[in-house]
């Protein structure tokens, strides 16, 4: 029984995980505006893409979009909120981290927006044609 007893015990230090991480989505949620906002717009593709009736390949691609940005913002309110922990100051170290992080995000952005002119603007051209 050694072998269930562990099995038990790695089955519950499993599910706390996804507790905390659940939890951490949940405080996003419900403090994150721009997390708010970007799942809104990650919603409004998701039905767009329902309505165009995308294929398999694209639907991969707006699925690394849609959850790369959430993702990235998700790291970079971390990294703001540990940063605000640590000092409110001007610290210059801080705001370039911060600064860091809230580029990632942009250049993802970026790039996820790009992707969806590419999965989309033809689709959407056809239905005027």
């Amino acid at each position: 029984f050694p072998v269930t007893i562990q099995i038990c015990k790695t089955l519950k230090k499993t599910a706390k995980r996804f507790y905390h991480a659940a939890s951490g989505i949940k405080t996003h949620l419900e403090k994150g505006v721009n997390f708010r906002i970007q799942l809104t717009i990650g919603l409004l593709v998701f039905f767009l893409g329902a309505l165009l009736k995308l294929s398999s390949i694209e639907w991969l691609f707006i699925a690394l979009f849609i959850s790369g940005v959430l993702a990235l913002e998700t790291i970079n309110s971390s990294i703001e909120a540990l940063c605000d922990t640590v000092t409110l100051e001007s610290n210059e170290g801080i705001k370039r981290s911060k600064d860091l992080a809230a580029g990632a995000v942009l250049l993802f952005s970026i790039g996820a927006f790009i992707g969806g002119i590419i999965i989309f603007l033809p689709k959407i051209w056809a239905l005027f044609r």
